[in-house]
């Protein structure tokens, strides 16, 4: 290799040209994999012990990430390299734990010498395979084709296309696998209890938001100035406009007053349901946090308070603020 300044004009375009090679490569393979994937789920749906990913160098870094999805989406997966399956490793298997083979060119050495011993263990052999007409995909029960026309490097020789596919291809059977166990968010959160991911989709709305005894609250009928008094005495960014039984009429924003302000209306003889929001989006106290946020923030203009309002969709219990949502570290 040599060592020399590279004339940064030829680099133009390279990056655009290996995502857009690659993608080619997952569209192509989209067409063909549906059912393999689906006869592969089936199999690792019949066993109610764990599933073991096996390969090796590149595919087997994928092959742990594969595991690692799995696992986290309800499937109980190990990796295990292949290499050190002939050394011992072959202990974590108990009979009939399905395996998924994953190799490139379908005939690595250390895969193909494991696949007799698998079946002493009446492991039901999945494969990934880069060559479909490969020894190993010759002696697996359900072929994962993961052929691609090239490498999208330069030289067409470093897996890069051929990885990305098999990634794919496990995320796709990861998915299969959840729909059919009707894995949900509550089971997400349950497999990660440390993360931040799985701590907002445990938290909901009333876990967080700040109670109505700490929001200002208004009548329709107060004037503006009333309104900026009592948001001052509780600063939360609004003020709830109720009506009798705390029943939810509109919200009014520090924004709502500053445009009052800039349009020259007098805030003391301006009244509360002249300026504030009717009817604004409100979302309950026990939806989950992340509803609350895709709320918020999926959209052309975010909302920075959100109104929580009970069971009955009416009756207002508190301020959602996006502030409160940072101060949890979950965004």
């Amino acid at each position: 290799m040599k060592n020399k300044k590279v004339d940064v004009s030829t680099l133009s375009g390279i990056a655009s040209r290996i995502i857009t090679a690659e993608a080619e490569e997952l569209l192509h393979a989209a067409k063909r994999i549906e059912q393999s994937v689906i006869a592969a789920a089936k199999i690792i749906l019949k066993h109610s012990g764990k599933l073991v990913i096996c390969g090796m160098g590149k595919s087997g870094l994928i092959g742990q990430k594969i595991a690692g999805t799995l696992c986290s989406t309800g499937t109980p997966a190990v990796f295990l390299n292949a290499a050190e399956a002939l050394h011992g490793d072959l202990g974590i298997y108990l009979p009939g734990d399905p395996t998924i083979l994953i190799s490139k060119s379908g005939s690595t050495e250390e895969v193909m010498k494991v696949i007799p011993i698998l079946r002493e263990f009446r492991s039901p052999l999945i494969g990934i395979v880069g060559n479909p007409k490969s020894p190993v995909a010759q002696k697996v029960d359900v072929v994962l084709d993961a052929s691609v026309s090239t490498e999208a490097d330069p030289l067409g020789l470093v897996p890069t296309s051929s990885t990305t596919l098999t990634l794919a291809i496990g995320d796709a059977l990861a998915a299969v696998l959840m729909t059919a166990k009707e894995f949900n968010q509550d089971d997400f959160a349950r497999f990660h209890p440390g993360g931040n991911l799985g701590h907002r989709l445990k938290l909901t709305v009333k876990d967080i938001m700040q109670p109505l005894r700490r929001v200002a609250q208004v009548t329709p009928d107060l004037s503006l100035m009333e309104a900026v008094i009592l948001m001052t005495e509780k600063p939360q960014g609004a003020a709830l406009v109720l009506a009798k039984g705390q029943i939810l009429k509109g919200i009014i924003t520090e924004g709502d007053l500053r445009r009052c302000l800039v349009s020259n209306r007098d805030i003391k003889t301006t009244r509360v349901e002249e300026a504030m929001t009717a009817n604004p989006i409100a979302i309950s106290g026990h939806a989950r946090l992340q509803d609350a946020v895709s709320l918020m923030e999926d959209r052309s203009s975010q909302i920075s308070v959100l109104p929580v309002v009970d069971t009955d969709g009416k009756t207002c219990i508190g301020l959602l603020r996006i502030h409160d949502i940072y101060q949890t570290k979950l965004l």
